[in-house]
């Protein structure tokens, strides 16, 4: 009894701290708000010009990220709405609502009057209702210069059927927030977590809420157990039984004046409904404790409902802060979560059937050939001097002779025949198709088939927003298949020294694509034809994937018992390969 006592004093204690810095925040961000909500307010005059819908075909969308992919419930279309980009001076904010036809490979933009206001780091989930419905909630709008956000409560509905946009107002939902999650499940949208930041405070939430799908309320869950703490950024996914699990996540806590260090959540949650089927039932949290191989930590991964009662992880970023720096290491590798099972594993590309059988056919023939020799010749039965020349990186060639008995050369030279077939299987898949590493992609599932588009990576101070669209079936999980091409070297990037008239800020702001004159697009063209070729330190496409990117990759596909030497030895052979082909 007094141990529970004191726990409960304890969560008390806590709620009470949270809700005293949610009131701090609140009033710190309230002026900054105000200011950009008249921004906001010029945004929507001009959306509200527009009268009727208009839908046309259009080239892909310009870069950007933190936006959300869709599926649509009916049709083999995917959904694209809203999401930021940045150019080293201005953020940008889109509103825009863009088609992806599968079966065709095509784009079309779909203007409608009344829409959202400008944001990035919402929450979108599709229902089936009338034909369709996206319901977008929460998420962000920020100043030009990237220093001043308002974060957004409300709720809205795309009626796809009719191609209209609804605003519900209701009463009781969660504050204003970004980097939160947001499900269907059953009859209800689920939102957990989150962020609220000012200029100079933030708060992070672990708070749940529900929005009744058939009385249009919402109420805040109050679920028994301990959940997970605060954070944004997390794994939010729904279990055939009406269930949510939740992983991973981000969050920060300041530590010194005007220092902040950051935690990657590597921990796993079950929000289990004890309603016995009732929508609004009771709820309560447990930890779950996973088999297999999880993620490495990491922040920025996107996520996805996969078929076979899984969900999926994509990409992201680990962070390396130090007080006045931050490094990031990218992924671009796939983790599945069996939800029956418990268990993580890496998604591992299996290749083509084809080239699958020629590997097969290839190995059965050259063991059927060393076989017949071995009948013809004994192995030696005495010792055996083995003489090995090894390159080294900077080119010197050494010598390294070894006395081994019969019974060990036939392990060196099995684990010898090894090495070459793995490198051999490296260069194969450092030659194939894939995403390069990024965080804050979106995703989407159709058919069985994951749809990758966009995100970003760093290369230093220099942020890479790219508008690039793959796929990948995951039944077959045979290869990536690139959709849309993009070429992240002919981004523009404004240096801060070269900013402009504070005049141009609110054109940053609106979101609208930059244009660039016949002239410059000529010389594009010219610099393509004839691009110059740097050295690998300074290449772009080579410095978004470190060595420890390399050695992960090659770790995935050679498994976890695979000996040290053999996959730093693969990894470099593959980044070399993806270098020598990105140039």
């Amino acid at each position: 009894m007094g141990k529970k006592g004191k726990r409960e004093k304890k969560g008390k204690g806590a709620e009470k701290t949270a809700a005293k810095m949610e009131k701090k925040v609140s009033r710190r961000a309230k002026k900054e708000e105000e200011d950009l909500e008249a921004l906001i307010a010029e945004f929507q005059s001009l959306d509200a010009k527009k009268t009727q819908v208009i839908e046309s075909s259009c080239p892909p969308p310009s870069p950007r990220l933190n936006g959300s992919l869709s599926a649509h419930p009916e049709k083999d279309e995917l959904i694209l709405f809203g999401g930021e980009y940045f150019n080293g001076q201005k953020t940008y904010l889109y509103n825009e609502l863009y088609l992806y036809n599968i079966r065709k490979n095509s784009w079309s933009k779909v203007e409608i009057p009344n829409p959202p206001p400008r944001r990035c780091a919402h929450q979108a989930a599709v229902v089936p209702t009338a034909g369709g419905q996206l319901w977008v909630f929460g998420g962000e709008f920020a100043s030009p210069n990237g220093e001043q956000f308002y974060h957004y409560k409300d709720l809205w509905v795309l009626h796809l059927a009719t191609k209209t946009w609804e605003q519900i107002k209701a009463a009781g939902g969660p504050s204003g927030r970004s980097g939160h999650r947001m499900v269907a499940c059953k009859r209800q949208l689920l939102v957990f977590g989150g962020f609220h930041e000012s200029t100079r405070d933030y708060i992070y939430y672990n708070d749940v809420y529900a929005f009744n799908l058939d009385s249009f309320t919402w109420s805040k869950l109050t679920p028994a157990g301990i959940g997970p703490s605060p954070r944004s950024g997390c794994q939010m996914a729904t279990t055939p039984e009406g269930n949510i699990i939740i992983y991973g996540g981000y969050s920060k806590q300041r530590i010194k004046k005007d220092i902040d260090k950051g935690t990657l959540h590597t921990d796993m949650f079950l929000l289990k409904s004890e309603g016995a089927g009732k929508e609004e039932g009771k709820w309560a949290w447990s930890r779950l404790s996973p088999s297999g191989v999880k993620p490495t930590p990491r922040s920025g991964f996107s996520v996805a409902a996969a078929p076979s009662q899984r969900c999926l992880l994509f990409g992201g970023v680990h962070d390396e802060e130090e007080e006045e720096s931050l490094e990031g290491d990218f992924f671009n590798d796939l983790y599945f979560y069996d939800m029956g099972k418990n268990r993580w594993f890496p998604g591992q590309l299996k290749g083509p059937k084809s080239e699958r059988r020629k590997r097969r056919r290839g190995r059965a023939a050259e063991a059927e050939g060393a076989g017949e020799e071995e009948l013809e010749k004994q192995p030696p039965q005495g010792p055996v001097e083995i003489v090995k020349e090894v390159v080294a990186e900077d080119g010197t060639v050494m010598t390294i002779k070894q006395v081994i008995s019969g019974a060990a050369e036939e392990k060196e030279r099995s684990e010898s025949e090894e090495e070459e077939e793995e490198e051999e299987g490296a260069g194969a898949l450092g030659q194939a198709v894939e995403p390069c590493p990024r965080s804050n992609a979106m995703l989407a599932v159709k058919h069985g088939v994951l749809y990758v588009y966009g995100g970003m990576f760093e290369v230093g101070d220099r942020q890479f927003t790219l508008s690039d669209l793959y796929s990948i079936d995951l039944h077959r999980m045979e290869e990536w298949k690139v959709l849309v091409e993009m070429d992240p070297k002919a981004q523009e990037w404004l240096e801060e020294s070269e900013s402009d008239e504070e005049g141009d800020d609110v054109e940053g702001a609106e979101g609208g694509e930059e244009e660039s004159s016949e002239e410059e697009s000529d010389d594009e063209e010219v610099e393509e034809q004839h691009p110059p070729v740097q050295p690998a330190e300074e290449h772009p496409a080579y410095l978004a994937r470190t060595e420890q990117y390399w050695v992960q990759l090659a770790r995935s596909n050679m498994g976890l018992d695979a000996k040290e030497k053999k996959v730093l030895k693969v990894a470099r052979a593959m980044a070399k390969t993806f270098y020598e082909d990105s140039i």
